[in-house]
């Protein structure tokens, strides 16, 4: 395990950024009490890569990888609002990074590109790529910062229970419930 969570950070809520300063701040805080490393959405980015779709009709690989670069540019705006972040693009990253005591935020790009074992399609979106690398890094919970709380199975992508590896734990929160994931994301039996 090099991560005990992951927290993927929606894009959505990109939109607003009194939120996203307010989710930068609340992870922070998050990381100094577990073991953890932020993925991001594809937000603003994702939905810019889709309407080049519709326009262009893109092959579904080049929408993929256009997709994913967009969580690397979310990711970088992440890094910006998460004190004590850093942008990280592998496992050996993140391991450096919580050596360090910094939040990693993952840019995932170059890393799902030498895996690449998802389906190149809308079905698999930033969710279902979220629950993949929580399995590659051996982690126990996911944790999903969505725009709005509510049963996982209706907040995410349809590929995303195949994604999920046995075991894990998931969950799905609003931004103002995010400070209280803290004894869920350790393991707390009250969590």
């Amino acid at each position: 395990m090099i991560a005990r969570a992951v927290i993927k950070v929606g894009g959505r809520l990109a939109a607003d950024p009194g939120v996203l300063h307010q989710v930068g701040r609340d992870l922070a805080r998050l990381a100094a009490e577990v073991s953890l490393v932020v993925v991001p959405g594809g937000g603003p980015f994702a939905d810019a890569v889709r309407e080049a779709d519709r326009r262009h009709g893109l092959p579904p690989s080049t929408a993929h990888w256009m997709a994913i670069q967009a969580m690397d540019q979310y990711a970088e705006l992440l890094a910006t609002v998460i004190p004590g972040s850093e942008i990280v693009r592998d496992s050996a990253g993140i391991a450096t990074a919580l050596r360090r005591g910094a939040v990693p935020v993952l840019a995932p790009s170059s890393w799902l590109r030498a895996a690449d074992e998802l389906p190149h399609t809308w079905e698999v979106t930033s969710d279902s790529l979220a629950a993949y690398l929580a399995g590659l890094l051996g982690a126990e919970r996911l944790l999903l910062v969505k725009a709005v709380s509510g049963a996982v199975d209706g907040l995410v992508d349809p590929w995303f229970r195949r994604a999920l590896p046995a075991g894990v734990g998931c969950r799905a929160v609003a931004p103002a419930e995010l400070p209280a994931a803290g004894g869920w994301l350790r393991g707390d039996p009250a969590g």
